[in-house]
Formats: structure tokens, C-alpha cells, sequence
């Protein structure tokens, strides 16, 4: 398979991030940013990717959404669950866990400020991860 073939293909499995209903963006957990079409590029992906843990770009960017979080929960102190929230976010490692701790910052804020302040809070947090158009009827699973 020659570059080319592979560069194309990696552009047709691209998905456009398209909005639905005004700036709402469907967010994908951060392993499923590039679909590779054929298990050779699953394998030279392995390869060629980063280790999370050497990489000093993935520790910054961890910084960067672990302080962000902190800062869309900072005002949170009426909720009882608020405390364990702040400790589930020190001790998150990947972008991973953080995708998961979305639903329970969107819970907390709802239940503290309203549904409309935690959509708010919620897309300032799904900047960090990887967008997607939805799911066309059409289209087989």
C-alpha cells in the first residue's frame, strides 16, 4: 500500500465536525479520533504514536484540562457530591477518565445552577476532545 493510498484513505475516514442545532458538537472519547481502515494501519498507528506518559505535549495538555475543569466546578459548594468531584479530577490520568468525568460535572452543575449553565459548562469542557457530525440514519452502524 503506497503513502498516498494510505493518506487517502486516512482523509475519507476523516469526520467533519458539524454542528446540530446551533454550536453543539458530538464528542468522541479520545480513542476514537482516527478509524484506521485496515488492521496494518492499526499497527503502524501503534508504532508510530506517542507514549502518553513520555510525551511532555500530553502532560501539558493534561495540565491544561485538569485546570480547566477545576475551574468549571470552582463555584460548586452546595452540591455534597461537589467535593468528591474535585478529587476524581486530581487524581485522573488520561484524557480518557476526563471524558468520563464530563457527565458528572454536567450533573452537579445542573442540580447547583441550572441545565442551561451546565450545557454552557459542558461545551467549554468538550473543546479538549475530538468532535464528530451525528450519526446519519443512513448511514450502517
Amino acid at each position: 500500500m503506497s503513502p498516498y493510498t494510505l493518506t487517502l484513505r486516512s482523509r475519507t475516514n476523516a469526520r467533519p465536525a458539524v454542528t446540530r442545532g446551533g454550536s453543539r458538537l458530538a464528542a468522541d472519547p479520545p480513542s476514537l479520533r482516527f478509524a484506521p481502515a485496515s488492521p496494518w494501519q492499526r499497527l503502524l498507528g501503534w508504532f508510530l504514536a506517542p507514549s502518553p506518559l513520555d510525551s511532555a505535549s500530553a502532560l501539558n495538555q493534561l495540565d491544561r484540562v485538569r485546570a480547566d475543569f477545576h475551574h468549571q466546578i470552582a463555584d460548586l459548594t452546595v452540591v455534597p457530591d461537589a467535593g468528591e468531584l474535585v478529587a476524581r479530577v486530581e487524581r485522573a490520568r488520561t484524557l480518557r477518565e476526563f471524558w468520563h468525568l464530563r457527565a458528572e460535572v454536567f450533573r452537579i452543575v445542573a442540580v447547583q445552577h441550572s441545565q442551561t449553565e451546565a450545557e454552557r459548562r459542558l461545551d467549554e469542557l468538550n473543546r479538549h476532545f475530538p468532535t464528530r457530525s451525528p450519526r446519519s440514519a443512513f448511514t450502517p452502524l
